[in-house]
C-alpha cells in the first residue's frame, strides 16, 4: 500500500512539473510579442520640429504644427475639389487633428464657402492667395492649391505642387514659407513619404530654374532661406526620414 502511494506521488510531482515547464515555455515564447507594445514610442509633441539639411543654401525643415498656427510669411495648403461636407466627416481626419479644418474655422469658415460657391473649385493646380486678417490665424499670407478629383489623384502630381508653392513663394519676395499638402485631411490615403519627397523636388526645381535665369540677367529675387514641411503627429518620422534620404 506504501509502495502504491509513492508511486501516486511521484507521478503527481512529475506532472506538476511538467506542466510547470509547458506554463513557462508559453510564457517565453510569447514576451517578445508583448515588449513592443510595451516599448511603443510616444508621439512628437506639437510644435517639434527639426531642420534635416540644406538644399542650394534652403534649410529643409520638418514641424509638427497646424498650417493655421505656423508663424510664416507664406503658408501653403492644398484642397480638392468640394464635395459636402469633405473635410469635417470621415474618411477625413478627426477636426482635432485636420489642419484644414484649422485654417478654415481660423478664417471664419471663408475656405468652405469659396469652395461651395464655386468661387475656388479647387481643379488641379487652380491657385488662390489670400491675405490673412489680423487677428485670425499665424501666416501672413495663405496660398490654396487645388490638388483636382480626390479619385485621381497621383502623388507625382505633387512635384508640381512644390513648384507652384515656390513660384509664389519667390513672386512674393518672402525668404521662407511653410507647405501643408492637407491629403489626409480631406480623406486621401496618400504616400506620405513620397509626396514630401516629390513636394521637395518640385519645389527645388522651379528654385534652380530662376537661378539659371538670373545667371542669364532673366530673373531677380529674394534667395530662399527656409522651407517647412508641415506633418500630423503619426506622419512626423515618416516624413522626416524621407526628407532626409531626398536631401542625401
Amino acid at each position: 500500500m506504501k509502495t502504491i502511494t509513492n508511486y501516486r506521488a511521484t507521478v503527481l510531482k512529475k506532472t506538476r512539473l511538467y506542466l510547470y515547464g509547458v506554463v513557462m515555455t508559453l510564457g517565453l515564447s510569447t514576451a517578445p510579442f508583448i515588449l513592443p507594445a510595451q516599448t511603443k514610442a510616444p508621439l512628437p509633441a506639437v510644435g517639434t520640429q527639426a531642420i534635416l539639411g540644406n538644399i542650394d543654401g534652403i534649410n529643409i525643415e520638418v514641424a509638427v504644427q497646424s498650417p493655421s498656427a505656423e508663424n510664416t510669411p507664406l503658408q501653403i495648403a492644398c484642397v480638392f475639389e468640394y464635395n459636402d461636407n469633405d473635410i469635417f466627416a470621415p474618411p477625413a481626419l478627426p477636426q482635432e487633428a485636420n489642419g484644414m479644418v484649422h485654417l478654415d474655422k481660423g478664417l471664419n469658415g471663408i475656405i468652405t464657402g469659396l469652395r461651395k460657391s464655386g468661387k475656388f473649385t479647387g481643379q488641379a493646380f487652380e491657385t488662390l492667395l489670400i491675405d490673412v486678417p489680423n487677428g485670425t490665424i499665424a501666416p501672413q499670407k495663405l496660398l490654396l492649391v487645388g490638388l483636382g478629383d480626390r479619385r485621381k489623384f497621383d502623388a507625382e502630381m505633387m512635384k508640381t505642387v512644390g513648384a507652384i508653392g515656390m513660384r509664389e513663394a519667390l513672386r512674393l519676395g518672402v525668404d521662407s514659407y511653410a507647405h501643408a499638402s492637407d491629403l489626409k485631411d480631406g480623406g486621401v490615403d496618400s504616400p506620405t513619404g513620397l509626396v514630401a519627397t516629390n513636394v521637395l523636388k518640385g519645389a527645388i526645381d522651379a528654385y534652380r530654374t530662376q537661378v539659371y535665369l538670373k545667371s542669364k540677367q532673366m530673373s531677380n529675387f529674394k534667395p530662399i532661406k527656409k522651407i517647412t514641411l508641415l506633418a500630423g503627429q503619426p506622419f512626423y518620422q515618416i516624413t522626416g526620414d524621407a526628407l532626409k534620404k531626398a536631401i542625401d
